[in-house]
């Protein structure tokens, strides 16, 4: 589980950025919203709110960066266009195997360059006292290095920067190594990255083609989103009771959901209606078909105990349905998934019955730069508890990250321009 993602000079930020999934067990409520283990609380799930264009979607960018380079794939890391430097710095604190661990790595966007890394194991008393215990650095700006194990240590000073260490050195027989390698890459894999308006929807196709128990999990999520939907199946195309137009091998309209050498694959995923089988992606909405596609993501991460990374949630898809969502996974039943979710919709926005305080993120912008921060650091004297209305608050602007559109000065110019 992720506790903490941390960000500096990427993308829209400048600056030093935080987002923490740290419960506050100060507050009660709502306990059931919180993982527990070895003395660490860990939030199930958090939405992130604000504007348009200032900052959600290159947070979320930020979590799949560092799954992707911890999974050996090429760096997609962009620096600020505003700062001078090349340098950005990202990092994560998770929960792996019960152990809390902090990765840090700067990254040079001109040179292609893993100038900085840093792995710690964060021990934790029953009094709740954190202490660092360092693991591995590797600083080839500063010239520090340490490893417990001198072999290690020494082939640092050798190794290229174009990787990360664990994907340049192969010392199998270190174990101390192995099994920094092997906690990096467990975390890592454990993530899915969902873009709402690009979902691949082929995970849910190859889960649909076995028949297993969570091939009866995804089809019965589907069904109980209350979608009109008797079942959903996938089978051969000579199956299908409906006739299909000529043009059925034609791409379907929505662009996102487009996979053209899978195209068949789709075709043969269909809907019941009243006894009668007919192909989703021609038949069905744009929100049936995101819901489909996001269906297999979400079971499995609640199967398997998975972070699951949306960005636009409630993208194309009924209020209550989203809210459903986050209530799987806060819901007592989950024990160790997670959800990270980017969102416009104020109806989520309730710490009377769905979210705790500190489960409720905002991304502002203004000519200074952005600002990341959570509704937990508004108190009783700002006029926020638990009972407040939120939804109200955050309607006149008393919490910011709130767009303020004159659209009425385009329509004079188009009215005078008549």
């Amino acid at each position: 589980m992720i506790i903490n993602i941390r960000a500096n000079n990427s993308y829209v930020f400048s600056s030093d950025i935080e987002l923490s999934l740290k419960a506050d067990m100060r507050h009660k409520k709502f306990a059931y919203n919180v993982y527990r283990e070895n003395n660490f609380n860990v939030l199930k799930s958090l939405g992130i709110y604000g504007p348009n264009n200032v900052g959600k979607t290159c947070l979320l960018k930020c979590i799949r960066n560092i799954r992707n380079i911890l999974l050996n794939k090429s760096p997609d890391v962009s620096s600020n266009i505003f700062n001078d430097s090349n340098i950005v710095e990202l990092g994560v604190t998770f929960l792996e195997s019960g152990k809390k661990f902090t990765y840090d790595f700067k990254f040079n966007t001109k040179e292609k360059e893993f100038i900085y890394e840093k792995f710690s194991l964060i021990n934790k008393d029953k009094y709740g006292n954190e202490k660092e215990e360092l693991k591995l650095l590797r600083d080839s700006e500063n010239k520090k290095y340490f490893f417990e194990d001198k072999i290690i240590e020494n082939m640092m000073k050798l190794t290229s920067k174009n990787n990360i260490l664990i994907y340049l050195i192969d010392e199998t027989e270190i174990k101390s190594f192995e099994s920094i390698k092997s906690t990096l890459i467990a975390f890592a894999s454990s993530i899915d990255y969902v873009d709402m308006n690009n979902i691949p929807i082929q995970k849910t196709i190859d889960l649909l083609k076995n028949k297993n128990n969570i091939k009866e999990k995804i089809v019965n999520f589907i069904i109980n989103a209350d979608l009109d939907i008797e079942n959903f199946q996938y089978i051969e195309d000579s199956l299908l009771s409906v006739k299909l137009p000529k043009d059925y091998s034609e791409k379907a309209e929505e662009k996102s959901l487009h996979i053209p050498e899978q195209q068949m694959d789709q075709i043969r995923l269909t809907s019941v209606y009243k006894g009668i089988s007919v192909p989703s992606m021609l038949f069905d909405s744009t929100g049936t078909k995101k819901i489909v596609a996001l269906s297999s993501y979400i079971i499995d991460a609640l199967e398997k105990g998975r972070i699951l990374i949306i960005d636009e949630l409630d993208s194309s898809i009924h209020f209550k349905l989203a809210r459903a969502i986050v209530s799987m996974f806060n819901n007592e039943l989950n024990t160790n998934a997670q959800l990270i979710f980017s969102v416009h919709d104020i109806n989520l926005m309730d710490c009377k019955k769905l979210f705790r305080k500190e489960q409720i993120w905002f991304i502002h912008k203004d000519k200074k730069g952005v600002y990341l921060y959570s509704l937990a650091d508004f108190t009783a004297e700002d006029g926020i508890r638990d009972t407040t209305n939120i939804i109200e608050k955050y309607r006149k602007g008393l919490l910011g990250a709130l767009p303020d559109p004159n659209l009425i000065e385009s329509l004079l110019e188009v009215e005078h321009g008549k």
